[in-house]
């Protein structure tokens, strides 16, 4: 299956349930099963699939359209378990409310360990201009290719409290499930913006009067030493490769991050996660 997917094209073939009770699915035929794939794979750019329930409660509390919910049918039969509270919920509320068999949840959801509950729903969208107004902190992924590693840059940044998120050139989906997973639901939190060309990402913080600066694995002045007055953009490049030599001519500063002899780099997340902390630190954010 190929060519994006829409939120409507979800539901077709599911079927209407004006009671509110949970319909029943018992074949890994049924149309949800294709389209939940097809949103797996990428091909549903405006789609979320969720695996979890700590991930559906994420998205209900950032007030995220959800779509369809399924649960598999032991959780349901459990009436002390969070699913099935989940359910009770979900009964009142415009979201269409599934039973389905373990075999279909197996086929369902993108895990290899399916936890009971998968979701549909919308992605957010955001601005790029009207989040890069009147922000004091943005982290800027580069070209972050593992979707967890990508996750866990954003969880940091939330965690960190910083404004905004980019997303740049040859990063990995944001939204993508796996992304999700390792962002723990923090993407739903706070603004994250794909911006495809990292020239364009550099040109809005440009405009917007926000100081960019590269992360750089050696030979630039230590993260102690270097001016991080908001506003300011981070930017942290891939994990074999780093920021180009284009990037990092476009910056206004560079920082290294003090390291012993013999360690050549850490892990983007670990990176994002000692830039941040410094960042929290010195603006001395209330706890």
């Amino acid at each position: 299956m190929s060519g994006d997917i829409s939120i409507s094209a979800i539901l077709a073939g599911v079927g209407a349930n004006a009671s509110g009770e949970a319909e029943t699915i018992a074949s890994r035929r049924n149309p949800l099963v294709a389209r939940c794939r097809a949103i797996a794979r990428g091909e549903a750019p405006e789609a979320l699939l969720l695996d979890g329930q700590h991930l559906i409660d994420e998205a209900r509390h950032a007030h995220l359209p959800l779509s369809v919910v399924a649960i598999e049918s032991r959780l349901l039969d459990d009436p002390s378990s969070e699913a099935a509270a989940l359910a009770r919920q979900l009964s009142r509320a415009d979201t269409r409310l599934l039973r389905v068999t373990s075999e279909v949840m197996a086929a369902l959801s993108p895990s290899r360990q399916p936890s009971g509950l998968v979701a549909v729903g919308s992605r957010p969208v955001h601005d790029l201009a009207a989040i890069l107004a009147g922000r004091s902190l943005i982290l800027v992924a580069v070209d972050v290719q593992d979707p967890g590693n990508l996750g866990a840059m954003i969880r940091v940044a939330h965690a960190a409290r910083a404004d905004a998120c980019l997303v740049c050139g040859a990063s990995a989906d944001p939204y993508g499930w796996k992304a999700l997973r390792g962002s723990m639901g923090s993407a739903f939190h706070l603004p994250v913006v794909r911006v495809p060309d990292t020239r364009e990402a550099l040109a809005a913080l440009d405009a917007h009067g926000i100081r960019s600066v590269a992360t750089v694995p050696h030979g630039a002045p230590s993260l102690y030493d270097v001016n991080l007055d908001p506003p300011l953009a981070v930017l942290i490049g891939s994990e074999g490769q780093g920021l180009t030599q284009e990037v990092l001519e476009r910056v206004d500063a560079r920082l290294s991050i003090p390291m012993a002899a013999g360690v050549n780099s850490l892990n983007v997340a670990a990176t994002a996660s000692v830039v941040a902390y410094e960042l929290v630190r010195r603006r001395d954010v209330p706890r």
